[in-house]
């Protein structure tokens, strides 16, 4: 082979090459996960009955509903991590998975960073007694009471309008885990527990001798959705995901999975996710 034509194949290797990287790259985010036949994913299993550990596998309403969605992009596997919920957003920011895939609650804050898929569930929060401590009869009784949660913002919000109205100030107690806020409350240590409605209905519905709701909301209509990062690489795969949870929705799907873990259903919206009000 002449030098000139060995000159000419090496360059149509190297252009060969530069063709297959440009291609790699034009891959958007979910191209690139049907590609390599995965998908990673950022779950907290901690936040029953939406995820949690069971026999060493995830299971609950969210990885359910994970499955039925992930159904569409056929031999594609799930890499599913466990994750701190403190890391879960950053993890997602700095491509350590793909999609998360637990229970976050939109909140400005978090909406302004990351793109929400339309709602999964209600995220509405409410407050959980002791079931002897007949006297937190209404929301309102927590006044000058110790609660304790692992989402503040309601709580936050409630505490602020009390103290407007000239009630005692709530002393609030912030928890990395709920198990341990109801541990504590069984324990005396908190008058109540600050939780979405429908992780305090599970509760009450498996340990009704120890805990009992206070009846009515504490904060305005919330919702939990799934997150992706906020850029045009994982714009296709949020999409994907929101039409995935609106036919849930449409099939009777999700009332059927909220059915089975939760024991009641939630009106949820499948045209767009509402704007946060926190």
């Amino acid at each position: 082979m002449t030098n000139c034509r060995i000159v000419l194949t090496q360059l149509s290797l190297v252009a060969a090459g530069l063709l297959m990287a440009a291609s790699a790259q034009a891959q958007n985010l979910l191209e690139g996960v049907q590609a390599k036949k995965e998908i990673v994913v950022g779950t907290e299993a901690q936040f029953a009955p939406f995820e949690f550990v069971q026999d060493g596998k995830i299971v609950g309403y969210g990885p359910d509903l994970m499955h039925h969605v992930l159904a569409g992009l056929p031999g594609v596997k799930v890499k599913q991590l466990d994750v701190p919920f403190q890391g879960i957003l950053p993890g997602l920011a700095t491509r350590r998975f793909d999609f998360i895939i637990t229970s976050v609650s939109v909140i400005k804050e978090r909406a302004d960073k990351f793109a929400f898929t339309i709602p999964i569930a209600d995220a509405t929060t409410a407050l959980v007694r002791r079931k002897t401590d007949a006297a937190l009869a209404v929301p309102a009784a927590v006044a000058g009471k110790t609660v304790g949660s692992a989402q503040l913002k309601a709580l936050q919000a409630y505490a602020a309008q009390l103290k407007a109205e000239g009630k005692p100030a709530i002393n609030i107690r912030e928890y990395v885990s709920f198990d341990e806020a109801y541990a504590d409350l069984a324990a005396g240590r908190l008058d109540a527990v600050a939780q979405s409605l429908a992780n305090l209905a599970t509760l009450v519905k498996t340990r009704g001798d120890t805990y009992a709701l206070v009846p009515g909301p504490i904060g305005p209509k919330s919702y939990f959705a799934w997150v992706g990062r906020k850029d045009a690489d994982s714009a296709p795969l949020v999409a994907y995901f929101n039409k995935g949870i609106a036919e849930a929705q449409r099939s009777g799907k999700m009332t059927e999975l909220q059915q089975k873990w939760f024991g009641f259903t939630m009106q949820t919206p499948t045209d767009k996710l509402p704007e946060p009000t926190m």
